[in-house]
């Protein structure tokens, strides 16, 4: 998928203002900054994912109101399911010391989910609105990742810790 969404317009059903903030979004997340010279972009997800324990969650949260934004315009659970698994991805291995910081760099998964949303957009016919139980699963599945995200470092860090001084 490519670095930048290719925009198109929505002007039905009040889409554009909730679209084009989400869009502000996912570029302050995933492409604020391009590196001079390339088309290579950098975003606060992956700087905020460099604060110990709480960064990958704090980055989490911003990734699932995209996702939250996206089933309110009606997504179907097909769409929202490609977008959580582009989320736990980056979360997952993001929480990976040393190794999911340079991952951070380079899977945008916020980016990948504004080309999904607009893809489903583009089409509204095609989309069979998830239920509310699926957008309350969403939540749930939030709070528990979170808690993966804190408690991996933390237990990486004992371990390291045992390790170092043998006991």
């Amino acid at each position: 998928m490519p670095n930048s969404p290719e925009h198109f317009s929505i002007t039905s059903d009040g889409y554009a203002p909730r679209l084009k903030r989400l869009r502000q979004l996912t570029k302050i997340l995933d492409n604020i900054i391009t590196i001079p010279g390339t088309q290579v972009g950098i975003g606060l997800d992956p700087i905020i994912g460099l604060l110990p324990l709480c960064g990958d969650a704090l980055g989490l949260i911003f990734s699932f109101y995209i996702i939250i934004e996206a089933a309110q315009l009606g997504l179907s659970t097909a769409t929202l399911g490609r977008m959580v698994m582009n989320v736990i991805i980056d979360s997952l291995i993001g929480s990976i010391p040393m190794l999911g910081d340079f991952f951070d760099f380079a899977w945008k998964a916020n980016n990948y989910n504004i080309i999904l949303l607009e893809e489903a957009l583009k089409d509204p016919r095609k989309n069979k609105k998830a239920n509310n139980s699926f957008i309350f699963l969403l939540i749930i599945g939030l709070f528990l990742i979170a808690i993966v995200l804190i408690s991996i470092p933390v237990i990486l860090i004992r371990i390291l810790w045992q390790l170092i001084t043998g006991s």
